[in-house]
């Protein structure tokens, strides 16, 4: 045993899972432990955020397009809602991220990007920050405009 976590961090891991399966407690690598823990954490906040940015870009495709409304939307719309609340519902401390506006404005941006991307808008068309409310925003049926 003993790979760097540098070399392989999958063997790394598996090797630390078993360190402490096996009691071996003085021989584990607890600085690579902490940061692997923290980044489980920011990967779903990312997972969160990747969702949001679906739900809101198909939203702002929405209200801008309206002569392209469809089904396929309206199904994008209920399973990032449903994802979004599965994931808050399971991590409960997640649901902070809807309230931090960084974190909003960061799945914001990526939703302006993808929906100029998807419909030829301009960006500068699209509103700075989030107009609506995430109250809303995961209400099942609610579109704007």
């Amino acid at each position: 045993m003993r790979t760097s976590y540098q070399a392989d961090v999958v063997a790394w891991a598996n090797e630390q899972a078993a360190l402490i399966r096996m009691g071996k407690f003085d021989q584990l690598d607890l600085e690579h432990i902490a940061e692997e823990i923290e980044d489980v954490g920011k990967s779903e906040q990312r997972e969160l955020e990747s969702r949001m940015a679906v739900l809101l870009a198909h939203l702002l495709k929405w209200q801008y397009q309206p002569d392209r409304r469809g089904k396929s939307w309206q199904s994008t719309f209920k399973l990032q809602r449903k994802r979004v609340l599965r994931a808050i519902t399971k991590t409960p401390s997640l649901k902070a991220s809807l309230s931090d506006q960084d974190w909003l404005d960061d799945a914001w941006a990526d939703a302006a990007v993808q929906a100029a991307k998807e419909t030829g808008i301009e960006m500068d068309i699209f509103p700075e920050s989030c107009p609506w409310n995430m109250d809303d925003v995961l209400k099942e049926g609610w579109l704007p405009g």
